[in-house]
């Protein structure tokens, strides 16, 4: 089988969604033990309130992760808008790589940008407004030094209120913006992009500044799951199905 760097996102695993976690935990033990790295782009989890945790779901996935990491396949991890409180503990006990929020890595000889796609959906002014505020340093100290049950509740409520937000909004507004995306290629000297976030899986192709562009765009994990393969024969979006599906 031909070696491959695998990519894949919005995952959000849930208790309430046993299915989702058994087919990730299939897929780290299967074929991720096969590639040559893993990339993991953000929302790993529905929601994350901190490395202190002691959530089953949390020791589980990391000690899957774990033995991935272990088997000697490298797993980078770049925060989403869900989990962006996974911290070094966290990566410490599960072996991950933490990635800054804008990483270029070589693919088959071509620098590729990834990020987790947030920052591109620039047409949400509300959003971003509130990503500017949940990112800061003093925010999120403050949330981490409430107890677990306030954080867990907190968390609910949050979760609840981006859902009823996202129901408001168009389709044009959650999605990126074209000029967003283009700014933030040439900002990286790049012409290939791959991100997660929308849950709007397309392989896009376009001229940027008369070269070729190519932006992937990864798939959620809530019907099945999703997994964006590159080697030397290209790009693939792969499904992946459910256990016993």
């Amino acid at each position: 089988m031909r070696m491959a760097t695998l990519f894949v996102s919005d995952l959000h695993l849930d208790p309430a969604r046993p299915a989702i976690t058994a087919s990730f935990l299939d897929f780290l033990a299967g074929q991720a033990r096969q590639a040559d790295a893993v990339y993991i782009l953000g929302d790993l989890f529905e929601a994350w309130i901190g490395d202190d945790d002691d959530a089953e779901l949390g020791r589980v996935i990391g000690g899957a992760l774990k033995a991935l990491t272990d088997s000697g396949v490298p797993v980078h991890f770049l925060h989403g808008n869900r989990d962006f409180l996974i911290g070094q503990r966290f990566a410490d006990a599960s072996g991950i790589r933490l990635l800054a929020e804008t990483e270029v890595v070589d693919l088959c000889g071509e620098p590729v940008l990834l990020l987790h796609g947030d920052t591109l959906c620039t047409d949400d002014v509300d959003y971003q407004a509130f990503r500017a505020q949940v990112r800061d340093p003093a925010w999120r100290a403050r949330l981490l030094a409430l107890p677990l049950a306030q954080r867990r509740t907190l968390a609910g409520q949050l979760r609840e209120t981006s859902r009823q937000a996202t129901r408001q909004k168009s389709a044009d507004i959650t999605d990126v913006n074209p000029a967003a995306v283009d700014a933030a290629l040439r900002a990286h000297g790049a012409h290939r992009m791959i991100h997660g976030h929308t849950h709007r899986p397309a392989i896009h192709r376009w001229l940027l500044d008369g070269r070729s562009a190519r932006r992937a765009v990864l798939g959620d994990w809530y019907d099945r799951g999703s997994v964006l393969r590159c080697d030397a024969a290209g790009w693939r979006l792969e499904p992946l199905p459910l256990p016993g599906a």
